[in-house]
């Protein structure tokens, strides 16, 4: 199975610029934890999730009105194109530890692929989704901080 299968193509991505008061209240009204960044080419430029806003913005007291994602904003940001097979995806996932997954073609942003959306696919494998779902929430020799 292909990515482009299984992601989601209705994906919303915000700029540099966007204060993090705007993509959290994007992020809320659209009930989604994670918001790829992109430039005016649609080429992703880094990723903010909800963790971030709380750990990088609120814990340290910047103001979300005023501050853009670009400086709470992940910048290694791992991407898959939407023509790879899932399994593809999935190590990417598994050996990152990431829950989702921005989706390119021509280095232009086109989805995303969650765990969720795998979990949710009537043609998953689901013992390769197992092993994947237990690498993502593995605290095992991981290199992550």
């Amino acid at each position: 199975m292909k990515v482009n299968e299984c992601m989601c193509d209705n994906v919303l991505w915000v700029n540099p610029n966007t204060t993090i008061c705007e993509c959290a209240n994007l992020m809320a009204d659209h009930k989604i934890g994670c918001i790829p960044v992109c430039n005016t080419e649609k080429n992703v430029v880094g990723l903010i999730t909800d963790r971030d806003i709380l750990l990088r913005s609120v814990c340290c007291g910047k103001n979300a009105k005023t501050t853009p994602v670009s400086e709470i904003m992940s910048t290694q940001v791992c991407c898959c194109n939407s023509n790879e097979e899932l399994k593809y995806a999935e190590n990417l996932m598994s050996e990152n530890q990431i829950r989702r997954l921005p989706i390119v073609e021509n280095n232009k942003i086109v989805g995303i692929l969650s765990i969720g959306d795998i979990s949710r696919n009537p043609n998953t494998n689901k013992e390769s989704f197992i092993t994947t779902f237990d690498n993502i929430c593995s605290c095992g020799n991981k290199n992550h901080q």
